[in-house]
């Protein structure tokens, strides 16, 4: 009986096989600080944290804004967002992009501020009298150009339309596009093949123009 051949596997072709994908430096600090903290020694955890905050804050402000619209509650939910990675740090999986797993606590946080907020709001009593608006607060004049483009209608347009998309869809549009994650590190993140996470973001794509085209006829 003839031996069947064997296929012959090229060096090169090996080394694709077993080379993992490298993580980010932000990574490799978010193993360390994980080390440290497991090894008891929370002080210089804190220390090194520091510098992941530091990396990370310009970025997790701009999603927060996106979902809030508003600076403070951006500001105490990065807050808030930084604190619960600090708490919650030996649970990373050093395998995973620090980034998504960060921005998915973040957003977590913003999803839940928003519903508090829409509560209060639901039970606050008006103080001002029939007819009367509020004074407009003032516009800072120094504003930075990506603050006044974050506060301008098209801004709010396209993040009331990110708000109709489906669950899923909002959560891979939300990674790849607001957080800056590859489709590649969105699929480790969420559990699905690359392949879903590009259908999920094409069709939020898809359906995020048809929305806003609606807005923009509507007008």
């Amino acid at each position: 009986m003839r031996t069947p051949p064997q296929r012959v596997v090229s060096p090169a072709a090996a080394s694709r096989a077993t080379t993992t994908p490298t993580l980010s430096k932000d990574s490799e600090l978010a193993g360390a600080i994980k080390a440290l903290v497991v090894a008891g020694n929370r002080e210089t955890a804190r220390e090194r944290f520091a510098e992941l905050v530091a990396s990370q804050q310009r970025r997790a402000i701009r999603i927060a804004y996106h979902y809030l619209r508003d600076a403070h509650d951006a500001d105490e939910a990065v807050q808030d967002a930084f604190v619960k990675v600090f708490t919650h740090i030996t649970s990373y999986r050093e395998d995973l992009p620090f980034e998504v797993w960060f921005t998915r606590i973040l957003v977590n946080g913003c999803l839940d501020m928003r519903k508090a907020r829409a509560r209060r709001l639901r039970w606050a009593v008006p103080m001002t009298g029939p007819g009367e608006m509020p004074p407009p607060e003032p516009v800072a004049s120094d504003a930075s150009i990506e603050d006044r483009l974050v506060s301008s209608e098209r801004t709010r347009e396209i993040a009331a339309a990110v708000d109709r998309l489906p669950d899923r869809q909002r959560t891979v549009f939300t990674l790849c596009h607001i957080g800056e994650q590859t489709t590649a590190e969105v699929s480790k993140a969420l559990g699905l093949s690359e392949a879903t996470v590009r259908v999920h973001l094409f069709r939020a794509i898809r359906k995020l123009r048809t929305l806003l085209t609606r807005e923009t006829a509507v007008v």
